[in-house]
């Protein structure tokens, strides 16, 4: 074991603060990543004050992130996919347990037996996993992704998270040319969901309020429309083939629906406090249907990333110390930030 500065959450109520964890030394399979970046997603704040306690209660010391960018320090010896000095990342997940068949599908996402990269058991310590916020981690190689060089490391970041939840639901519903697609909720998931929808060559329009329109084009949207002008939306009622919700407040997802075309499908990847709901004639009348998806396995988040290589896609982010993570999460929760906010874990080091 060695130790490690890190920021944690000693209770639901406490700020961020300044600490030191312990991490496991490199195991044969492990990789050890002197972390650079690392993201900050909504999830951090719900973990860190427990607002998740009915199904995912938090174990304190809190150290959150799972949108880590870094690079390769250490490799055990029988690591074949890193070497020192590579650029990697690591996602929400850091474990699973290989066997059942979500994982020999490549789809770990869906393990019954997965291990999240923070606030859950960890098999290797007998503690608990302990997350981005720190300035280092050891993560077995199969949990590790390559970082593209010719991206921004601090906007590459979110992509661990944001990228691969909304990347994920896009591919999998078949989003290309010729397709249209709506994406509803500008913010740190559907900026992203934008960038790719555009990028896979779909016609992309996003529903919005007036005083996101012009951020909505800059994004790469062909067209916007305002959801709360009955006209607009009337207009291009049974035109969609999919629509991305990454709204996470309560809302109408009954007047997307009926955008949809027949069989469109509606992928809900905000997660809502209380229930949503739902008018069934609107489904059963077009045979549409709507769904839920989370990140994406190993694999597919490799894809992801070659991808925003290959477009050169990355979130539009606000660079951070860790010294601000407190005020950062407050911002958060008035959607005070274009569109995520990115630690610089240098800043680490000065404590």
């Amino acid at each position: 074991m060695f130790n490690a500065k890190a920021y944690s959450a000693a209770s639901s109520t406490s700020p961020l603060a300044n600490t030191t964890i312990a991490r496991r030394d490199p195991t044969p399979d492990d990789v050890q990543i002197e972390i650079l970046f690392c993201g900050v997603c909504h999830s951090d704040l719900h973990m860190a004050r427990n607002e998740w306690s009915s199904v995912m209660p938090t174990v304190y010391p809190c150290v959150p992130g799972h949108e880590i960018v870094g690079r390769v320090v250490k490799v055990g010896s029988a690591v074949t996919k890193f070497k020192a000095g590579d650029l990697a990342g690591v996602g929400c997940l850091v474990d699973s347990d290989g066997t059942c068949p979500a994982c020999k599908e490549g789809l770990e996402q869906f393990c019954p037996n997965q291990t999240l990269t923070y606030g859950f058991p960890d098999r290797h310590t007998g503690g608990i996993t302990y997350g981005g916020y720190s300035e280092s981690v050891v993560v077995d190689q199969r949990f590790v992704v390559r970082i593209p060089a010719n991206l921004d490391l601090a906007a590459a970041a979110p992509l661990l998270c944001a990228g691969i939840t909304t990347y994920s639901p896009l591919r999998h519903w078949g989003v290309g040319t010729g397709k249209k697609v709506g994406i509803v909720g500008l913010g740190g998931l559907g900026h992203m969901g934008v960038k790719f929808a555009h990028a896979m060559g779909a016609h992309t329009v996003f529903t919005t309020s007036q005083n996101k329109v012009d951020d909505a084009l800059r994004l790469g949207a062909d067209e916007v429309v305002l959801s709360r002008d009955a006209n607009q939306m009337q207009k291009h009622a049974g035109s969609f083939d999919f629509i991305l919700d990454a709204v996470s407040a309560d809302h109408d997802i009954n007047a997307y629906i009926q955008l949809l075309a027949r069989d469109g499908n509606m992928t809900l990847v905000g997660a809502p406090e209380k229930p949503l709901s739902l008018v069934s004639f609107g489904l059963i009348m077009g045979r549409r249907s709507v769904s839920g998806s989370p990140i994406g396995g190993l694999a597919e988040t490799q894809e992801m990333l070659d991808f925003c290589g290959e477009h050169n896609i990355v979130s539009d982010v606000e660079v951070i110390a860790i010294q601000q993570i407190n005020e950062a999460y407050e911002r958060l929760l008035k959607a005070d930030v274009k569109y995520r906010f990115s630690i610089d874990m240098a800043s680490l080091k000065a404590e």
